[in-house]
């Protein structure tokens, strides 16, 4: 019985600590600036 609730609180930390990392890469590359490279801004002198 004791076993069974170690092997889902595992399972739990395990897909939080899955989602933390792919957030937090996510939030990297939403941060650096590769995203930004084609972007042009318009002229506001026209």
């Amino acid at each position: 019985m004791n076993n069974t609730l170690y092997i889902i609180f595992g399972g739990i930390f395990m897909l939080y600590l899955i989602v933390t990392i792919t957030t937090r890469t996510k939030s990297k590359q939403r941060k650096s600036r590769k995203f930004m490279e084609d972007y042009k801004r318009k002229d506001t002198d026209e």
